[in-house]
């Protein structure tokens, strides 16, 4: 992580940022190395051009960020606390004065805290640091990269469990459960988001709630879950058939996986992140099904499931490499059920590789 401080702290340094006050778990966790819920208690890393950065938590969690490796200060304050006035007292202990200009993460801090912080200052300019965080973050290093193959190795177990625990008359919910208890047998405590399973005509819903709809024969699967694994996402979605398929579920699915392909066949670096948009709305619109497909292509996966950038045909960012992000076109039509294919892609040297690795051709399940 200390490298991760340096540039940080240059960059600081560069934009004549005087102090920077980090509130949010994800990026704190990407500069600390702790990853940590503090529920409605504050959490917060101050960093500084040239001093150490300090960082701030409930006092009970003390022991576990140095666990994690952090040697830097650190604030560990109690419930009874006032953990402001003690940042105000660190900064003046270790000669952080006459500050000008403080950096924060505007999307992140909320206006309660945002007053308690600028009580600590006079009249400063204010700058928003998460461009520079998600510029750091957007681009995994090879550990990174390690663990987020171990993710989602994973989500491919959950699709498996899914596949195998399917039977006439199975609810979503049953299913599902099936699919969570697995992966915690397997050491993973948190999905990525809420587990989708969705049958039939509710897999035409993007974003459908899992419930007591049994299955039947004629029915889509849709599968979309994800986990959480050593602070890093996955993220993937496959779509199944139960017992048989009409031509209809079928050029429904065959036009999905024909937009998923045209966007991973451009996934090199270079390419504008907009074009993985469009040339797979391009796809599905001269099919006749545009306005089935309401949703961007996908988004970036790091940290967070959803995080920078959005991959939306406005994007005129370019692809780098040791990018990661999702790929999910999708056609919903209430009637008929919908399909949406996911995968993990990372861009590599002169292309890419897709993390999740579950095979997409149209599968029906007996």
């Amino acid at each position: 992580m200390e490298h991760r401080l340096e540039e940080f702290s240059q960059y600081l340094k560069d934009t004549n940022v005087d102090a920077a006050f980090i509130n949010s778990t994800e990026n704190f966790f990407y500069l600390t190395g702790f990853h940590t819920d503090p529920h409605e208690r504050l959490l917060g890393l101050l960093v500084f051009p040239e001093a150490d950065p300090v960082a701030v938590l409930p006092g009970m969690e003390k022991g576990q960020l140095r666990d994690a490796g952090w040697t830097k200060e650190v604030i560990g304050y109690a419930d009874h606390e006032n953990p402001w006035q003690m940042m105000a007292d660190k900064m003046n202990e270790v000669g952080i004065t006459n500050v000008k200009t403080v950096g924060i993460e505007k999307q992140v801090l909320s206006y309660g805290r945002s007053e308690s912080f600028f009580e600590l200052f006079e009249d400063v300019k204010v700058e928003d640091i998460e461009g520079q965080l998600n510029d750091m973050r957007v681009v995994k290093d090879n550990h990174e990269i390690s663990i987020m193959k171990e993710a989602a190795e994973l989500a491919d177990f959950g699709v498996s469990v899914g596949v195998e625990a399917l039977e006439e008359g199975i609810t979503e919910m049953e299913v599902l459960a099936k699919i969570e208890y697995e992966l915690k047998k397997k050491g993973v405590a948190e999905m990525s988001f809420s587990t989708m399973v969705l049958f039939g005509e509710k897999s035409g819903q993007p974003h459908g709630n899992p419930g007591n709809r049994r299955l039947k024969a004629g029915d889509f699967v849709l599968f979309d879950l994800g986990v959480v694994w050593k602070g890093y996402t996955s993220d993937i979605t496959r779509t199944f058939a139960y017992r048989s398929v009409n031509e209809e579920q079928k050029a429904i699915y065959n036009k999905v996986k024909e937009a998923l392909d045209a966007s991973l066949a451009i996934s090199k670096p270079g390419t504008r992140i907009g074009d993985l948009d469009q040339v797979a709305r391009d796809v599905i619109t001269d099919a006749g099904y545009g306005d089935k497909f309401p949703h961007r292509i996908g988004h970036g996966l790091g940290i967070n499931v959803h995080e920078f950038p959005s991959m939306s045909h406005l994007n005129d960012g370019v692809l780098k490499e040791g990018m990661t992000y999702t790929i999910e076109p999708g056609i919903y039509d209430p009637e008929v059920g919908g399909v949406r294919l996911e995968d993990d892609v990372l861009v590599t040297a002169d292309g890419y590789v897709t993390l999740t690795k579950t095979p997409k051709e149209l599968r029906i399940i007996e």
